[in-house]
């Protein structure tokens, strides 16, 4: 499954990682795993395609971040999130269908100052369809990435409200602890196998539900940690270094205490776990209704024969980890 765009893109990420603080929607070990899981999901008959790149899949998906930090691509950052206040936003009754509806009610200038995540998603999945209809092979691979990316952010509560940090209610730090550090910690233990794929009928409603079932979250991930944050002091949140003050992780955000992570995680009650195994289904839906709407295209002659008989053996084995929860094969970068 290796090849020379896998390695470029590793090499690549590895740069961004080890030169400047940023957040990661999700983390790497989060992502990584989205992607990953989501192609164990795909039915046989486009899944060994996809397995046939999953390094590459696997990789790509953290190259939206990548592209917003280590390349200072202006046009990416508003692709990642939405602040639902910002729109006044009720219900997904009362919000623009496609861009050019957002466009013409909120101006260009609102939508990249206040996000578009939901209508880049379902622009990517039209770029997506048409790319399988065509059976153009490295667009399919880079988009299907790439929107695996979106879909994992619009599962992350804090993308989907301007305190996006917890930098209003005095909660600095928690995008990361939520999103990363927890994940890191306790992501071992979680079951991520979901059943079979569906297609989807309506996928502005999905696109929609994806986000308002997430922004619901928001007010329970913060009100958890304000009460705990009010309950211990600092040496029994954070890691504390010699000099008395909380350690940061290589990003810039404060590390916290095993014992104070377990037990938000705790409390939490599956919230991260949920919200992982519910990105996976999905990314899935969406790869699987893009090719579903392509006309099911036959992939797998967009590779060649031996490629797919030599990762065989390597699939069967990654779906039967699968079958039991467990995504296996991946060694992200740790990011705390």
């Amino acid at each position: 499954m290796k090849n020379k765009s896998a390695v470029i893109l590793i090499i690549a990420a590895a740069l961004v990682i080890s030169s400047f603080s940023m957040l990661f929607a999700w983390g790497v070990w989060g992502h990584n795993h989205i992607n990953k899981g989501a192609i164990l999901a795909l039915p046989p008959e486009m899944g060994m395609f996809f397995y046939n790149h999953t390094d590459f899949i696997v990789e790509e998906s953290v190259m939206p971040d990548v592209r917003k930090h280590m390349f200072n691509d202006k046009t990416e950052g508003s692709k990642h999130y939405i602040d639902l206040e910002r729109f006044n936003y009720r219900s997904p009754a009362n919000m623009p269908e496609t861009m050019k509806d957002a466009i013409a009610k909120y101006s260009k200038d609102t939508l990249e100052k206040y996000g578009i995540l939901p209508w880049n998603i379902e622009d990517m999945m039209a770029k997506l369809t048409d790319a399988m209809k065509n059976k153009r092979k490295t667009e399919i691979i880079f988009l299907a990435a790439d929107l695996g990316h979106y879909i994992a952010d619009a599962h992350m509560p804090l993308h989907t409200t301007i305190n996006h940090n917890g930098q209003l209610t005095g909660q600095e730090g928690i995008h990361a602890f939520w999103e990363s550090q927890l994940p890191e910690l306790f992501g071992k233990n979680y079951h991520l196998y979901v059943h079979d794929v569906h297609y989807i009928t309506d996928i502005n409603k999905i696109t929609w539900d994806m986000i308002d079932s997430s922004h619901e979250l928001v007010n329970t991930m913060l009100r958890i940690e304000s009460k705990m944050k009010k309950d211990n002091p600092d040496d029994k949140q954070y890691v504390m270094g010699p000099d008395g003050k909380p350690v940061n992780n290589k990003f810039g955000s404060p590390v916290h205490a095993y014992e104070y992570a377990h037990v938000y995680h705790e409390l939490l009650n599956g919230m991260v776990e949920k919200q992982l195994r519910s990105s996976i289904e999905k990314t899935a839906d969406f790869w699987y209704t893009a090719w579903v709407n392509a006309g099911k295209p036959n992939l797998d002659d967009l590779d060649p024969d031996s490629m797919t008989e030599r990762n065989k053996a390597v699939y069967k084995e990654d779906m039967k980890a699968w079958k039991t929860g467990k995504i296996k094969g991946l060694r992200s970068d740790k990011e705390f």
